[in-house]
Order: C-alpha cells, then structure tokens, then sequence
C-alpha cells in the first residue's frame, strides 16, 4: 500500500524540457555526495502541473514542520522557480517555471513505449518528456525549504539540443553515405 503523504508530496508532471541533465552518471555535490540531477522546464501555460507542483510543495511543508521545529517558518527556500526572473538571459528559460531535481539513485528512464533508455544519446538536455518527482521538507546547516527528489522520467520527444553542441549527423549530414545494402548482389 502507497503512504498517502507520499501521493500528496508525489507529481508526475505534464509535458516538460529537459536541461541540465545528469541521469546516467552521477555528478558529485560540494559535499562529495554523488547524485543524479535535472532541470526541469514547464511552461507557464501548464496550470494543471504547476497547481499540482504547488499543492504537493505545500503538502511537503505539512509533512515536515517537525523538521521546522513545530511550525512552518515565513521564509523557506522553495523548488519551484520562475525562469524569466532568475534565467532571463538563457532563452530556454523564457516563458518557464523551472524546479531543479535530484536523487541518490539512478532515475528510471524510460522512452514512450514504456522500454529503458540506456543509451546516453538518447536523453539529453533539450529533449521532452514528463517527470516523476516527490516533493520534502529539508532543514540542513540552517537552511530550511523543500526540495524536489526526482523518481524517474519518460523521454516523448526530441528536442534542439541545450548547451550550444550540434550533433554530428546534422554536421556532416550532407558528406554521410548512404547504405547500398548491394553486398549479396
């Protein structure tokens, strides 16, 4: 049986962007923790997943006034963040909420036929997708907020690449031959 705080604090998101992604290998934090990360871009217009975000980051709140010392705090470090005010010179960000996720353990991936994705080239910063994420109270070193753990994520389509590389197909795509499967011939 799923814990019931777990449904409220738990969001499967609508279609987003990815960016920043590091969910195949670990990056390691200042603290020397290795963990999995990724941006997650949503479109303003997406009101269904960003009231949902919003009610599960509230329900984290609930969740974890213990770890507040009794009472929520007026001042908490929150995940969910406006790209226009705190991105407004990357224009991927324009027009988008973003929340920043992590986890100790690799997230699930998968494509949208439900098959894992293990090959790197094939989820990137700058693809789309939805997210599984869970949303909790922290209060660590005298910060006090919530955070957003990400669970797994479903890729649905590519997207331009973020971060300024081009791929190599469109590189070279006017010198790539074709395959003249002509060898029985």
């Amino acid at each position: 049986m799923t814990n019931n705080r777990e449904n409220l604090t738990k969001v499967v998101t609508g279609k987003v962007r990815f960016s920043y992604a590091h969910v195949f290998e670990p990056t390691v934090d200042d603290d020397g923790n290795e963990k999995y990360s990724v941006s997650i871009l949503i479109d303003k217009n997406d009101t269904k997943t960003v009231s949902a975000i919003n009610n599960a980051i509230e329900a984290a709140k609930q969740a974890g006034v213990n770890k507040f010392g009794g009472r929520i705090p007026a001042k908490l470090k929150l995940p969910l963040r406006d790209g226009d005010e705190e991105r407004e010179d990357d224009e991927n960000y324009k027009g988008k909420f973003f929340i920043n996720a992590n986890c100790k353990q690799k997230p699930g991936l998968v494509d949208k036929k439900g098959r894992s994705i293990i090959d790197s080239t094939e989820f990137y910063s700058g693809c789309y997708g939805l997210a599984s994420v869970t949303f909790y109270a922290f209060n660590t070193k005298g910060n006090k907020g919530v955070a957003c753990g990400l669970n797994n994520i479903m890729k649905t389509e590519d997207g331009e690449p973020l971060g300024g590389r081009s791929r190599a197909e469109d590189d070279f795509a006017e010198y790539i031959e074709a395959d003249d499967d002509d060898f029985l011939g």
